[in-house]
């Protein structure tokens, strides 16, 4: 049974993504963190400064610009030079450490990065950091005098200096094919190494268009992002909130202080939070429910939103968070309808210009209230992963996107998410694929063989535990040391806990069993 979302009656704007807010009110808030305002028209001639910048390189259409930035509004400007020029934005999670760095710039073809001055020593450590076409680009947080020695400095291509420059070169906008690669989004799958998630012009337009019509977004009104606008949901949002006029408000810290002082000055109507800090915001108890008094509503994802964050929030505020389905390969697929029935435990209904099916294993379509796959169809489906045709095709199946989550669909047409068949694990947000760890622990000399699954986790989705082997004869570490060894090599990845085997589990190809290694994690929680 095929299920279809409303039809997507809202243009795209890909190409003039500030045009509708220029055109209402130019000198209106824009774009604004806690500290800055930036209207319409400000927004707008950063942009131009940029694109100028970028242009004088030279920089070509198709060519990948990374970026490795914590949130911050010039992240923003740099997403908005690099659409209007054709420049394929390639955002690297600001968690990444020095060996996924290198993969990323190497999968993508990168030929600049953007970058934060506190990430300078891991770059130092990359093999191709320092071997881009086109160099580096430092962002300082409080920029001092221009740069002296060559080295390009954001802030010195959008300053105000720089106005006549942009005014007397003008900007020249390439005419771009709706088939020509816009974002590529890096994301885990069941494999070790991140794919490029690869998205046109046409299919990114066609996901900003479909997330604004189906979050209702409104001219004038204010949109919070408190997560990472390296990650696909928040750039996604925050982009499509431009689009249609709505201010952009960026949370650049992610503590609780700044959180609830950027929710208390700038009064958003809409937020977007992971449910890991959104649960730390509910029960810090400094917290003023009043400064919630201006949201209509909340959207969390990334995960299953708990329970009792749901009861938390609706206690404090008055009203239940509206949850979301989405993947970077297709964007936001599924959300409880704003002005609709927010049924508590749902991802809520189809977006406008999605169409959905659940599947069993065979790929026979099952009927409503059934369990199984959830498969995709729509213009916002990526064209493929970056220069890998062979994880594309078995992703993409005749149009249709395999999204690997088990889902079911009851009478009214709401999603409810069952599990996932990838055994991805998602903490705070973010993908951790279990191999990465498993390979992380089996460098040290004492471990045999490792298995990584997530343990269901109120706060943070997901935590990461590891069972071990230990080879015979071996000087037998600590668990703590286990740790340590393990987060030196992947950082945010490595596990909170671990749990030491006389003998691990395993499948009848000889890997390790991560399906047994769940089912005695629910039998025998660690000590």
């Amino acid at each position: 049974m095929i299920i279809s979302g409303p039809t997507l009656t809202q243009p795209d704007r890909l190409d003039q993504l500030l045009a509708e807010g220029l055109a209402r009110d130019p000198q209106g808030p824009a774009l604004q963190d806690l500290h800055t305002s930036l209207s319409w028209q400000q927004l707008e001639e950063r942009v131009e400064r940029l694109m100028v910048a970028y242009g004088a390189l030279p920089l070509q259409v198709g060519d990948r610009v990374a970026s490795l930035m914590p949130n911050r509004l010039e992240l923003v400007i740099h997403y908005l030079a690099c659409l209007r020029l054709g420049l394929v934005i390639t955002p690297l999670n600001y968690r990444y450490v020095v060996p996924e760095i290198d993969h990323a710039l190497r999968v993508s073809g990168a030929v600049l990065l953007l970058y934060h001055q506190e990430r300078l020593a891991d770059l130092q450590a990359t093999e191709l950091a320092g071997s881009l076409p086109y160099g580096l680009i430092r962002f300082d947080d409080a920029p001092t005098e221009p740069s002296t020695d060559g080295e390009l400095r954001f802030h010195d291509m959008i300053s105000s200096s720089a106005s006549s420059t942009a005014k007397a070169t003008g900007v020249e906008v390439p005419e771009l094919a709706p088939e020509a690669p816009a974002i590529i989004y890096f994301t885990s799958g069941s494999t070790a190494k991140p794919k490029g998630v690869t998205h046109s012009r046409r299919s990114y337009g066609a996901t900003l268009a479909s997330l604004a019509q189906a979050m209702e977004y409104a001219p004038g009104e204010r949109l919070m992002v408190g997560c990472s606008l390296a990650h696909a949901a928040a750039s996604m949002y925050g982009l499509a909130a431009l689009s249609v006029g709505t201010t952009l408000v960026v949370a650049t810290e992610s503590d609780n202080h700044s959180l609830e002082a950027v929710l208390h000055h700038r009064q958003p109507n809409l937020l977007l939070m992971l449910p890991a800090p959104l649960m730390g915001l509910m029960h810090d108890r400094e917290l003023n429910p009043a400064d919630f008094a201006y949201v209509r509503l909340c959207i969390s994802g990334g995960d299953k939103v708990p329970l009792q964050l749901q009861r938390d929030f609706e206690a404090s505020v008055g009203f239940a968070i509206d949850e979301c389905f989405g993947m970077s390969e297709c964007g936001v697929a599924t959300v409880s309808p704003p002005s609709g029935e927010n049924r508590i435990g749902s991802v809520g209904r189809v977006c406008p210009g999605f169409e959905c099916c659940i599947r069993d294993e065979e790929g026979r379509q099952l009927p409503v209230g059934a369990e199984g796959r959830l498969w995709l169809r729509s213009a916002s489906v990526m064209t493929g992963y970056w220069d890998n045709p062979t994880a594309t095709a078995e992703t993409i199946v005749e149009g249709w996107l395999d999204t690997g989550d088990e889902m079911r669909l009851d009478d009214d047409g709401y999603l409810w998410f069952c599990g996932r068949r990838k055994q991805i694990i998602v903490h705070d947000g973010s993908n951790i694929c279990p191999q990465d760890v498993e390979d992380a622990l089996c460098e040290h000399s004492a471990v045999e063989l490792a298995g990584a699954i997530g343990i269901h986790d109120l706060m943070h989705g997901e935590n990461v535990r590891a069972y071990v082997t230990l080879k015979e004869g071996a000087s037998v570490p600590t668990v703590p040391e286990l740790i340590s060894f393990s987060r030196e090599r992947i950082g945010y990845k490595a596990p909170e806990e671990i749990v030491v085997l006389t003998e691990m589990p395993l499948n009848p190809s000889g890997k390790v069993d991560r399906v047994a290694l769940k089912a005695m994690a629910a039998e025998a929680p660690a000590s």
